[in-house]
């Protein structure tokens, strides 16, 4: 391209044929008023501020570059300090500020033509390339608009004061990340139509081989399993038999890419692979609908693979123990489920009861499962969308299984989410928990049960799958933790050698000496086992209905350099040393056909709001106060909780009950000694309790 030096303030008059939005120049001016309203200049970025971005379009002039501009998030953006951009100038003020606009062209070869733009005609054209042409302009602005939002005109009062200190300034406060980092556009549509004219050349690849062409145009395809339009892009979430990628196609700032493809769809998508803030994502060129044959072949290769990858390793449990050993089938389908659902990209929901046991059980499960996620999906915070643990106060009631209806379905209908696989530990064995599985059912969303207390066969008909010893046919005992870290280990054999001491830590007392072994042979030693056990079951109370992720990892799985664990069990043997003397200074204590009873009216004597809960209060209580055939009982206004050194068989307590106090409404609650009943009389329940319980033993 020849040089030339040009004069006047029409730049269509000094670049020939080309029209001045298809050229981009560099400005070589001093003043903002010889900026060229309308043209698109090269500029760096100088940082940023709530309200846009700060663009230097030459050594003295500096534009914003306004957030209402974006075609998508500021926060979304992928510029840093320095970098290379290209904008509109859209006006200039009296005051100097400049405003500019987005430039969908962002490379110099999109431009058509390339000046510098030398209104003083100070430069030498011989000192410039010889592929760069110089347009010498005298040129004034044209009529300024009016101010769209007080935004702006706060970044006028910016602009006006800015000091040679505020690309640091707002360059602190550029890089913030959200939750829509990845939702970009993908380039203009000169590049998509140079990639799709070379389309038909591409061969398929593999999502989990996309790190590989990171910067090349590839061919994927599979099911659409999320559509969500963004205040940029619409963004699809892919997934074959190999992973999962968000895939973006932009046909406008917020407007509806490809409005007939919708979550379910199988299709095949040609774009290019970029990686933003750490994430892989496809630049959509192009987007097909697969139908009939070509969609029917897709499902099969998915089916094919995630069935071999889902399927497990035929893993021995931890260590021999006849319980587990009675499920070992059911801990195999479990696991199995379990892998399958982080390949589909279904969520998982682990719902445990808000119990040492409990937790112990979930965060087995919680420790196998989180790798897999991240090494299936491409989203750095795809752990916290596809994995929940959610503590229950004892069975799955209506009440629990209403919200995650509600949630499954609005997820469902905001993000197009699969219903999630529920996993249920250390509760869902009993029927109180029916009501709240046929809820789940109803709405296709399977559930697994993994539990070692009484279990009812009922439950079995309810759910996928239950991995229960006394329903299996053992009379062995265990702990729930015991099982799950069972199907843990065939989930994901990685992890096995970090679920060692779990176990252990599940047993308040008489701690089965294989489980003892493995935990020492971990590193846990007896002292060690019960200051995590302690520790657990303190922060369990808190925030009960919260799984505390981060928190109870750190307890469990890390190095505990500062003396997290001891610190927390000092506190938990401290509130409970207090209420146990306050609870023993108010026991009832009584004998009855032999048997020695303690009877604590949990209502008076205990701070019910606190610390303890009642159930490990009177677990501390009946430890301490056990002798020969001992009941311990704690009674609230309308339930009495069964803790005993004999068997009790609870449905013969409560159909003794019934006989007794038949307007009472006496029914068993949740499979661990509690029996409920109205609150007006409480008085005869108790006294026939006392006589059946006595009868029972």
């Amino acid at each position: 391209m020849s040089e030339q030096i040009v004069t006047g303030n029409s730049l269509e008059d000094q670049i020939g044929n080309l029209h001045k939005e298809d050229v981009v120049l560099d400005f070589a001016g001093k003043r903002p008023d010889q900026l060229i309203v309308g043209c698109y200049y090269r500029g760096t970025v100088d940082g940023y501020a709530d309200f846009g971005v700060f663009v230097n379009l030459g050594e003295h002039v500096t534009g914003l570059l306004h957030r209402s501009e974006l075609p998508t998030r500021l926060e979304s953006l992928d510029w840093d300090i320095g970098d290379s951009v290209y904008a509109q100038v859209k006006n200039v003020r009296d005051n100097g500020n400049v405003d500019l606009g987005w430039s969908l062209r962002r490379a110099e070869s999109e431009f058509r033509g390339n000046f510098v733009h030398d209104p003083e005609g100070t430069l030498d054209p011989e000192d410039l390339d010889d592929s760069t042409e110089t347009a010498k302009l005298q040129s004034k602005p044209e009529s300024e608009s009016e101010s769209e939002t007080d935004d702006r005109a706060m970044a006028d009062a910016s602009v006006d004061s800015r000091a040679d200190s505020v690309q640091e300034a707002h360059a602190s406060e550029a890089i913030v990340k959200t939750e829509q980092e990845q939702e970009q556009g993908p380039e203009p549509d000169v590049e998509r139509k140079r990639a799709q004219s070379s389309s038909a050349d591409l061969k398929r690849a593999e999502i989990e081989a996309l790190e590989e062409n990171v910067g090349n145009v590839v061919r994927l395809e599979g099911i659409v399993t999320d559509a969500r339009q963004t205040s940029g892009p619409t963004v699809f979430s892919l997934q074959d038999e190999t992973g999962t990628v968000d895939c973006a196609a932009f046909e406008g700032a917020g407007v509806r890419a490809y409005p007939g493809v919708d979550a379910g769809d199988y299709v095949c998508i040609d774009g290019e692979v970029r990686e933003r803030r750490g994430e892989l994502q496809i630049e959509t060129e192009q987007l097909v609908v697969l139908e009939d044959e070509a969609a029917a072949t897709v499902s099969d290769r998915m089916e094919d693979a995630i069935m071999a990858e889902a399927a497990v390793d035929t893993v021995e449990p931890l260590v021999p123990d006849p319980a587990v050993e009675a499920v070992l089938d059911t801990v195999r389908e479990a696991a199995t489920a379990i892998r399958r659902a982080v390949i589909e990209s279904r969520p998982i929901v682990v719902r445990h009861e808000a119990t040492v046991d409990g937790y112990l059980a979930g965060a087995a499960i919680e420790r196998a499962v989180l790798p897999l996620i991240k090494n299936e999906q491409t989203s750095a915070d795809a752990v916290y969308h596809h994995f929940d643990r959610r503590p229950l106060d004892g069975a799955y009631d209506m009440d629990d299984a209403t919200n995650d209806v509600t949630s499954l379905l609005a997820a469902h209908d905001r993000h197009q989410q699969k219903h999630p696989l529920f996993v249920f530990a250390a509760t869902g064995s009993t029927r109180d928990s029916l009501d709240g599985f046929e809820l789940l059912r109803i709405y296709d969303a399977d559930a697994i049960v993994v539990d070692g207390e009484t279990g009812d066969a009922a439950v079995a008909d309810a759910v996928r799958t239950i991995a229960n010893p006394e329903l299996a046919g053992s009379d062995a005992e265990t702990s729930s933790t015991a099982i799950a870290t069972a199907i843990a280990a065939h989930v994901n054999t990685d992890v096995r050698d970090d679920l060692g001491h779990l176990p252990a830590a599940s047993f308040w007392e008489n701690t089965p000496d294989v489980y003892a072994d493995l935990a020492d042979e971990r590193g846990y030693n007896a002292e060690e086992t019960k200051n995590l056990r302690e520790a657990i079951a303190l922060e369990a109370y808190y925030q009960s209905y919260d799984g505390k992720r981060e928190l109870v990892s750190d307890l469990l799985f890390a190095d505990d350099t500062s003396g997290l664990r001891e610190k927390v069990s000092e506190q938990f043997r401290e509130k409970l040393a207090r209420e146990v003397e306050t609870a023993e200074e108010n026991l009832d204590r009584r004998s009855e056909g032999g048997v020695a009873f303690a009877v604590l009216d949990t209502n008076s004597f205990t701070h019910r709001f606190d610390f303890p809960s009642t159930e490990l209060l009177l677990d501390e209580v009946h430890r301490r106060n056990r002798d020969g055939t001992f009941v311990t009982l704690g009674v609230g206004e309308d339930e009495i909780t069964i803790r005993s050194t004999t068997p009790v068989d609870i449905s013969d307590v409560v159909q003794q009950l019934e006989d007794a106090v038949p307007n009472a409404g006496v029914t068993a609650r949740d499979g661990h000694g509690r029996i409920e009943f109205v609150v007006g009389e409480r008085k005869r329940v108790l006294e026939a309790a006392i006589d059946a319980i006595a009868n029972a033993v």
